[in-house]
């Protein structure tokens, strides 16, 4: 029989957010994978360290961070190639994400890849989202509020009209695309409401209002808007 491949969201960063279930499933397997930047050491493997056995067999994905699509999706082939012979051969394999692995999670492309031929079975994680909107003691949303979730990357004009329609806000993959957010969040008159959050639930975490954020922000960034004061009372 073909093993069981597992798709386990480790959550935003501290270990301790990791759930019972993915603890479980690492602990006990026989084949961990984890995401990777090439020459870089791995942040999920990095999260999950204490619960990975001695004895585990360890798959690197190497996936390169560049615009360009195609660097990406060849390493994601090449590691499905080496997940698929591992579960041809019986033995499941525990694949870790960050976060969650269905939320601009890497597993996603693992899981377009493999899942009509083996039982895949995915472990929902604590997103950034969630985790960022704990650390900055901000409410998302209640009742029958919206919440709008937006990547940094958009185009200026998207981003404008998009943020200008949200009721709740949520801009992720910040990084070095903050200067052109601010500067359009400006434009709407909204910045001094917003909450930058760098890092959360990690080492060098930082929540502090937009306006004191540095231009040079990281990928593990993101910003949160809510329109009005405490609408959710």
């Amino acid at each position: 029989m073909s093993g069981t491949l597992y798709g386990v969201g480790l959550g935003p960063g501290d270990p301790e957010l990791i759930t019972r279930k993915a603890a479980r499933l690492i602990e006990t397997a026989r084949v961990v994978a984890y995401p990777a930047l090439a020459g870089s050491e791995s942040l999920a493997r990095s999260i999950a360290a204490d619960l990975i056995p001695e004895t585990a067999r360890e798959i690197v994905m190497d996936i390169p961070m560049t615009r360009e699509r195609e660097p990406a999706q060849a390493a994601y082939d090449a590691a499905a190639s080496e997940i698929r012979e591992t579960l041809k051969a019986g033995d499941d394999v525990v694949c870790l994400c960050e976060g969650d692995p269905f939320f601009y999670g890497s597993f996603m492309y693992l899981h377009a890849r493999l899942k009509g031929e083996f039982a895949v079975e995915v472990v929902p994680g604590v997103t950034s989202l969630t985790a960022c909107a704990a650390r900055a003691a901000m409410p998302l949303a209640a009742r029958n509020e919206r919440v709008t979730v937006l990547p940094g990357p958009l185009p200026d004009d998207e981003l404008e009209w998009r943020i200008a329609g949200a009721e709740s806000l949520a801009i992720l993959k910040v990084g070095r695309h903050l200067p052109r957010i601010r500067a359009v969040l400006d434009r709407l008159g909204l910045a001094e409401q917003a909450i930058y959050v760098e890092r959360a639930t990690m080492a060098g975490e930082r929540v502090l209002p937009l306006a004191g954020a540095p231009d040079a922000a990281p990928y593990f960034s993101m910003i949160l808007l809510t329109k009005g004061a405490d609408p959710w009372l």
